[in-house]
């Protein structure tokens, strides 16, 4: 799904009644759910193998290098940032890290949160990883398709 779909499609959900959203097909999943507490969007991006071959032609020129470096490295697995926004490595200021490097992660575990438009969207594992490297530092803007972490496949 094209960024500005996303988008849109966030738009249209803050801007009625509906408080579930739920859209998958081949490629990715989306769920969006809204409630009184707050508001999170899970994004499912497609298969890592797709992921760096897609982003440079849906991302910026700027983002194409690690995208390049990240798929030169077959070893390990990407990943990316489902969207434009800013990540956060912690849930809050004075809380300790999601994760670290060397962590080992279910499927399903909060890697980080990525806020865009004021919601703050969890960025999960796809899958049973190790850190093994954090990409992006906290606070700091990304790109859509931009590398947030490199993983271990366990």
């Amino acid at each position: 799904m094209e960024l500005k779909d996303l988008k849109t499609l966030i738009k249209l959900i803050t801007d009625t009644d509906i408080t579930e959203f739920n859209m998958e097909n081949q490629e990715e999943n989306i769920h969006i759910k809204r409630g009184p507490d707050k508001e999170i969007v899970h994004v499912a991006a497609p298969a890592v193998a797709a992921a760096p071959a897609a982003a440079p032609a849906a991302a910026p020129a700027a983002v194409a290098p690690a995208a390049e470096a990240a798929a030169a490295n077959d070893k390990y697995d990407v990943v990316p940032s489902p969207m434009v926004g800013t990540v956060y490595r912690k849930p809050s200021p004075e809380a300790d890290p999601f994760v670290k490097v060397g962590d080992i992660v279910e499927a399903g575990q909060t890697l980080c949160l990525v806020e865009a438009m004021k919601l703050f969207n969890e960025i999960e594992a796809e899958f049973k990883c190790k850190i093994i490297e954090i990409v992006k530092d906290d606070a700091t803007p990304v790109e859509f398709g931009e590398t947030l972490f490199l993983v271990e496949r366990l």
